[in-house]
């Protein structure tokens, strides 16, 4: 006889199998998502995983993709994770036959169109230099755009990992106190800092940053009142500072600040379309230091990506961009 269990209780339990074998940052993306399809299975009455088949899951995907109005890159990594997560309870003959039956949406490629540029990101960087200097979203922003880093490389910084004076931060991998990195102790690495992130962090670190240690004692660079600020306030903050109606005040779709300031506060799927996500900062920094004609194995090592996946998802010029650089290497003007 199939074991009857909550579908609350089954999530629990894959997260707790899996937490050993995958990054941090990938338990936090199935953690939220599948938490929004336990509330979704509550909404809908169904009390355990057991009940569930293929007219649920469709349900589901369409209830994402129109009540949630998320972008079909966005579902299709959702649908990803809850097709894992379905496959687990097949194995632990809780279900059957639905994650093969999923029928996935067809991702668009946006990842060369959810970009800034460097003159967006001047623009945001006056802005927050104007009426934000040297508080948590100018310093985020500053850091993210000079180093590229993602977001849990930003977290794991403690404040001994910053030298002012030589102008660097010691990204390092700490597991064992909730910072893992991504590519663990390969992404291990010193890195430079330009002169005015330097003075915008210095001054963050004597006008906001709050005296705090986290849950194992450690100092964060940067803080909330509570200590390390978690993935989603850094999420939070990015979207706000890159939203046109904040930097630029001016809203493309027609908005009131208070409805744009309505959907901020909500899930990060809800954020204004115009708004960049943090990990499309990473990629337009990276594009940035290409255009700036910087080669592409110095900045492997500064972002900590292989050249590879560099060329294929992070180098986002076009090619005219690429020709004009050409031009200025080999002296053609």
């Amino acid at each position: 006889m199939t074991r009857q269990i909550t579908t609350e209780r089954a999530v629990e339990r894959y997260l707790n199998e899996r937490r050993a074998d995958i990054s941090e940052s990938t338990y936090y993306n199935h953690s939220s998502l599948l938490s929004q399809f336990i509330e979704w299975c509550e909404s809908e009455g169904l009390d355990t995983v057991n009940e569930l088949d293929g007219f649920h899951i469709s349900d589901f995907k369409l209830y994402r993709r129109d009540e949630d109005n998320i972008n079909s890159v966005t579902l299709y990594n959702q649908m990803t994770v809850l097709r894992v997560f379905l496959r687990w309870c097949e194995s632990r003959d809780l279900v059957e036959g639905l994650a093969e039956n999923i029928l996935m949406p067809v991702p668009e490629d946006d990842s060369r169109n959810t970009m800034i540029d460097s003159e967006t990101a001047a623009q945001i960087l006056q802005f927050l230099q104007k009426y934000e200097y040297g508080t948590l979203k100018h310093v985020v922003f500053s850091l993210l755009w000079d180093t590229g880093f993602r977001i849990g490389s930003l977290r794991a910084v403690d404040l001994g990992d910053y030298n002012s004076e030589e102008q660097y931060i010691e990204v390092r991998h700490r597991p064992e106190s909730e910072t893992p990195l991504k590519n663990k102790y390969g992404a291990e690495r010193e890195v430079n800092l330009h002169e005015w992130v330097c003075d915008v962090l210095d001054d963050y670190i004597r006008m906001h940053r709050h005296d705090v240690t986290d849950d194992h004692g450690r100092e964060p660079l940067i803080t909330t009142k509570q200590g390390r600020p978690v993935h989603s306030n850094i999420r939070g903050h990015i979207n706000s500072v890159t939203r046109p109606c904040v930097y630029a005040d001016q809203c493309p779709h027609d908005r009131s600040p208070d409805s744009c300031e309505a959907a901020q506060r909500r899930d990060t799927a809800q954020r204004c379309p115009d708004s960049i996500p943090p990990h499309a900062i990473r990629r337009s920094a990276i594009t940035a230091w290409l255009n700036d004609g910087h080669t592409k194995e110095l900045l492997s090592d500064r972002m900590n990506v292989s050249v590879k996946t560099l060329e294929k998802h992070y180098d986002a010029r076009t090619e005219s961009e690429k020709r004009e650089l050409r031009r200025e290497e080999f002296g053609m003007e």
